[in-house]
């Protein structure tokens, strides 16, 4: 029969106790801690270093610089534009909502900053989404067809810049932006009309038509609601209704290309100015 008990060498015991000692202070020295590289820099070293790891489209790493800045240089101007400079990181970077959260912030701790034009229009921009909206032909799809709470949000940011600092230099394009998410939430009741006519369902294609008229004032999403109100009367066979429509119709878009060829007059999306 086998004995299961280990016989240790007489005078074996002291060299493994070393070893063990041994990987224990490696693997001790394996966790520690990688010392900060950014200890010795100045505040400016690190702006600097931050700014161009950004330009050259390392956002991961510019975040974490601009982090170390704010604590470095508290309660100074270059901490307040580091706050605002990892905001944009994060929003290039992908990060929409850390991105707000920073901006957030930003408002909240410093409501006299002469920054606080761009931290709204970066607001409003980071609910925009520049890959859509007025380059949305890049993407082919309509802001309209998108989450409408993230627009209403930022015309929200863009009107407050606009109404708080009209002379801003980004007040010009956050007027821009604003016109056309209007343009897109009033398409975007216009969109679901369209639906529920496509399906038959003409009583809430009128609703959804007489809603985004009622809502909204020169935007071109109308000339089609206009329409959906002229098509959905004339299927429930509501001819006054549907006459006094086309009357209105006629007169308000007297070269709409709607009433001689429908729907497919509209596969040049709304938003196309050039």
């Amino acid at each position: 029969m086998f004995s299961t008990k280990l016989s240790v060498v007489p005078g074996a015991l002291p060299l493994v106790a070393a070893i063990c000692a041994l990987s224990f202070i490696v693997s001790g020295c394996s966790s520690t801690p990688e010392a900060d590289r950014t200890a010795s820099w100045s505040p400016n070293k690190i702006y600097a270093e931050a700014k161009d790891e950004a330009s050259s489209g390392a956002y991961d790493k510019a975040i974490p610089l601009y982090e170390k800045l704010e604590g470095r240089a508290a309660g100074t101007p270059l901490a307040q534009q580091a706050q605002l400079d990892k905001a944009y990181a994060q929003y290039k970077g992908g990060e929409q909502a850390q991105a707000l959260a920073t901006l957030d912030r930003f408002i909240k701790l410093h409501p006299a900053s002469p920054a606080m034009d761009y931290a709204l229009y970066l607001k409003g921009l980071v609910n925009f989404n520049d890959n859509l909206g007025l380059f949305g032909f890049i993407s082919r799809q309509d802001l309209s067809e998108r989450d409408q709470k993230a627009a209403k949000e930022s015309f929200e940011s863009f009107k407050e810049l606009v109404g708080r600092f009209p002379d801003s230099r980004y007040a010009p394009d956050a007027r821009l932006r604003m016109r056309y998410i209007v343009n897109s939430l009033a398409q975007s009741e216009v969109h679901v009309a369209r639906y529920y006519y496509s399906r038959g369902a003409y009583i809430a294609a009128i609703n959804r038509a007489q809603s985004a008229i009622a809502d909204y004032r020169d935007v071109p999403a109308l000339e089609e609601a206009t329409f959906i109100l002229y098509k959905s009367y004339d299927a429930l066979g509501m001819e006054d209704l549907r006459d006094d429509t086309r009357r209105v119709m006629e007169k308000t878009y007297p070269n709409s290309q709607y009433l001689s060829k429908g729907f497919k007059s509209a596969d040049k999306p709304w938003y196309k100015f050039w």
